[in-house]
């Protein structure tokens, strides 16, 4: 059994259910030789600070999002802590942000926590995220679990199982946050109505348990039911027609907010009651904006693919920010060594909506990101504000476009990275290497091919070289493309089918 296949960063993510495409590699088989190597997992970390451990006496949390393989998958997981003499408290469906708080909530005070998620990917994925009272595993703990998945019944003991709602007491400490953050106004989102899409996720929860508990009106919220098969549209707030949908509920319904949730809620987007999208880019700017006016002169780590209209504007604003590798934990982590080295810093996010706030454990937690908004939104009415002032500096390019180049070869890997380095070498009048990047290769764009930016780099776990253009002048990114196009054509091994398709599109044919 090669568990290591599994790996996907800093979690572990496989194929649930057999398709004509793709055969299942994630069952109740490899679920209970991961629970094995999890446990072992534990216990050698903690050898030598808690003899507990040694003991036997572990309390593990397990959570699920609403995919349909996820209670197949926790009774497996069960079974084999049980057999290990491993307590559990079974939370049903949940959030991974919240199994992360049962580590931290007293009345459950878990050693260590599984949320079965896939995040965005579709139905027939599912996958394991892992946490202890420290935070998020790494991946280096992950390719522990996956190889040490030999393990022994110390106690002899046999586990016992318990059932809680986590969800509850997590909402409930949010509203409570919330309030504070607020001046103590108990009810911040009276006469406010604001929608909630959670696109069949696990985040329907927070309509009635928050939003609702601090006066908002949730009239118009929808696809809030849990549903694996996700039927109404992908739960992810990077999606296009996930953002549209969001944003024709809040438009149609005369709201004053919209609000979605990815599928475990650890990522999160908004739409303004003009119907701006505060994704990407310009979610960024306005948890920008916060903790700028909260921290003065912080520093803000993203990943590499951010606008350089986004960097101007946080500089702006008397902040600095640092372009790091993609990848959730790369930007957490980062965030974390510059607060080591004596550099405050009080935002972690990327692109993907992927957010953490020093001040919340540097936890990606969607719903926390809601909170930060929430609580400034009774002074910007008292100031007759709105969201969209926050980012009315911040400047928007006129084109933007991304091409994913799959790569054809054995070691992909060492085929993409001598791409990036020959066009690292390339000597091409109005592309200048922009050197405050530290992922792939970034060019800054300036005569025949307008003011703008692209990136070339590697995906993070699929063999692809990913391109993202943005321009501020229409037709250059088109112009960029077509003088990048001979280039790739070197590479037979680069498919360049979505390239000549953008292009196409591009042409008008």
């Amino acid at each position: 059994m090669n568990l290591e296949k599994l790996q996907n960063g800093s979690d572990i993510r496989g194929i649930a259910i057999s398709t004509e495409e793709y055969k299942a590699n994630l069952t109740t088989k490899e679920v209970k030789e991961i629970a094995k190597g999890a446990v072992s997992w534990f216990r050698s970390k903690n050898e030598d600070n808690n003899s507990k451990y040694l003991a036997g006496d572990l309390l593990v949390g397990i959570g699920r999002d609403s995919r349909i393989t996820g209670p197949t998958l926790k009774d497996a997981l069960v079974e084999s802590f049980i057999q290990q003499g491993v307590n559990i408290i079974d939370f049903g469906l949940a959030t991974t942000p919240a199994m992360f708080m049962a580590t931290q909530f007293e009345q459950f005070n878990c050693d260590f926590t599984i949320m079965l998620t896939a995040s965005h990917l579709p139905y027939y994925f599912n996958g394991l995220k892992f946490f202890d009272k420290t935070g998020g595993a790494e991946k280096s703990d992950i390719k522990e679990i996956l190889s040490s998945t030999s393990t022994e019944n110390i106690n002899g003991k046999t586990g016992v199982v318990e059932e809680a709602d986590l969800l509850t007491p997590y909402a409930k400490d949010m509203v409570e946050k919330i309030i504070v953050g607020a001046g103590g106004n108990e009810k911040p989102l009276a006469g406010l109505k604001v929608i909630v899409d959670a696109g069949n996720g696990a985040g329907g929860f927070f309509a009635e348990k928050v939003v609702k508990e601090l006066g908002g009106d949730i009239t118009g919220s929808q696809f809030l039911e849990p549903d694996g098969t996700f039927p109404n549209h992908i739960p992810n707030p990077d999606n296009k027609e996930a953002m549209e949908a969001i944003k024709s509920a809040v438009l149609n319904n005369k709201a004053d907010l919209g609000i979605i949730f990815d599928t475990d809620v650890d990522r999160s987007a908004l739409v303004t009651a003009t119907g701006d999208l505060l994704n990407r880019n310009n979610l960024i700017a306005v948890l920008s904006h916060i903790v700028l006016d909260e921290y003065p002169h912080t520093s803000i780590v993203t990943n590499s693919p951010t606008s350089s209209h986004l960097k101007t504007f946080i500089e702006s604003l008397g902040g600095k920010q640092v372009r790091y590798i993609s990848g959730y934990r790369n930007v957490i982590n980062k965030a974390i060594d510059l607060n080591s080295e004596g550099v405050e810093t009080h935002l972690a996010i990327e692109t993907s909506g992927h957010a953490a706030f020093k001040e919340n454990y540097f936890l990606d937690d969607g719903a926390y990101v809601v909170a930060k908004i929430f609580m400034l939104l009774p002074k910007l009415t008292e100031e007759g504000r709105s969201l969209s002032d926050l980012i009315e500096n911040l400047n928007q390019p006129s084109e933007v476009q991304e091409v994913r180049f799959k790569l054809e070869d054995d070691d992909y890997r060492k085929l993409g990275e001598r791409v990036i380095l020959d066009i690292d070498n390339a000597d091409v009048s109005g592309f200048k290497i922009d050197t405050a990047n530290h992922e792939g290769i970034r060019f800054n764009t300036s005569g025949k091919y307008g003011s703008g930016w692209f990136l070339l780099r590697m995906s993070l776990h699929e063999p692809l070289l990913v391109l993202q253009v943005e321009n501020d002048e229409p037709g250059k990114v088109k112009q960029v493309l077509e003088d990048l196009k001979p280039f790739f054509d070197n590479y037979p091994n680069v498919n360049k089918e979505k390239l000549n398709e953008v292009l196409l599109e591009l042409n008008g044919n």
